[in-house]
């Protein structure tokens, strides 16, 4: 084949890098369309609900602000597709297919999908995936996401990428290689764990409160650190229906803090992977990505934390929401899908 020809080839594939996520999920295209919606799809609950939308189902923020008429399901349990029955199924189908007609294909393209699961996610959910992407891209593809976050980084060699997402933390050890199952650590407590901590934590000491995750993630977002307190955490909550204010430092920090033992251990012992010779450099190579990178003073309490093991350097990515999907879309472009074998599961052509 000509180089003409190759690239009347290019301009007819639409190259998508998709972060699926818990609870948001981020695409990129080769176009320059990029977008962040939540990863949930809401339904009617009756009739009414049913006269209100004017239609079977909604996907993302708007199912979200609909949600006192709307039965919300969430497709993505802990980063991966739930599969309990044939319901959770369509869920994920009618997630995957607004995604894709979100990015805006034009007619008679190939649709060509480079897509984040986390590390270790299972062979049978990884087909599920790719089972249904099929139904709605030409060619996709699995790989890691701290994997995509690495890829679009250039930290390919003695690197160490802790992606903090809401459903999984997934740490990855960049050798040079494809990273194998020995290289990556996929832990259940993230977000949505800090969530649920700092509910509790909030309620323990203030029970008068009227609390719920929705409000605990809001704290988080606005509050998040570990470490010394940057500022204190005061919040304007509802009790009997009242706006109040409680200082929640305390259990801003304790909810935080929470997630950080497993981290250090996965870092700890993926470290130790490294050649000799390698683990100084990788000890100085350390990226935290995701939507945990946000939590200020993350870098150096990891920092100060891996001081037994030499002089550490963490540093936490610039655009969280985006660079996981930036770093899939990057290798669907670099690598041509006809390779994509090589580097993970594959469907299509």
């Amino acid at each position: 084949m000509s180089q003409g020809e190759d690239r009347g080839q290019a301009k007819q594939r639409l190259f998508l890098g998709i972060d699926l996520g818990t609870s948001h999920t981020a695409v990129m295209s080769s176009r320059g369309k990029k977008f962040l919606l939540k990863s949930v799809v809401g339904y009617p609950k009756d009739v009414i609900g049913l006269k209100l939308l004017g239609r079977p189902y909604v996907v993302g923020d708007e199912a979200f602000d609909m949600r006192s008429y709307l039965d919300l399901r969430y497709p993505l349990q802990d980063g991966v597709l739930s599969e309990i029955s044939e319901r959770d199924v369509e869920v994920a189908r009618h997630l995957l297919t607004h995604l894709v007609r979100t990015a805006e294909p034009e007619e008679g393209e190939d649709i060509c999908a480079v897509i984040g699961v986390p590390a270790r996610a299972s062979a049978a959910n990884k087909a599920l995936l790719l089972k249904m992407a099929q139904e709605v891209v030409h060619t996709a593809m699995v790989v890691s996401e701290p994997f995509m976050v690495a890829y679009g980084l250039e930290k390919l060699v003695n690197a160490i990428v802790v992606d903090i997402g809401a459903g999984t933390t997934d740490i990855c050890a960049l050798k040079g290689t494809v990273p194998g199952p020995e290289d990556q650590v996929t832990l259940t407590k993230a977000g949505n764990y800090v969530d649920e901590r700092l509910q509790n934590a909030i309620l323990e000491r203030h029970p008068e409160l009227q609390m719920n995750l929705n409000v605990a993630c809001a704290v988080k977002e606005r509050f998040s650190f570990v470490g010394p307190a940057p500022e204190a955490s005061v919040y304007e909550f509802r009790a009997a229906g009242k706006p109040v204010q409680r200082d929640v430092t305390d259990a801003v920090r304790i909810a935080c803090e929470a997630l950080m033992p497993d981290i250090l251990e996965s870092i700890e012992t993926l470290l130790q992977s490294f050649q000799p010779e390698c683990q100084a450099v990788a000890l100085r190579n350390i990226i935290v990505a995701g939507g945990g990178s946000r939590i200020r003073g993350i870098a150096g309490y990891v920092q100060e934390k891996l001081r037994p093991y030499g002089v550490a350097e963490v540093t936490c990515v610039k655009d969280p929401t985006f660079d996981g999907c930036r770093g899939a879309l990057r290798l669907a472009e670099e690598l041509p899908p006809q390779y994509w074998r090589q580097l993970g599961d594959v469907t299509g052509s």
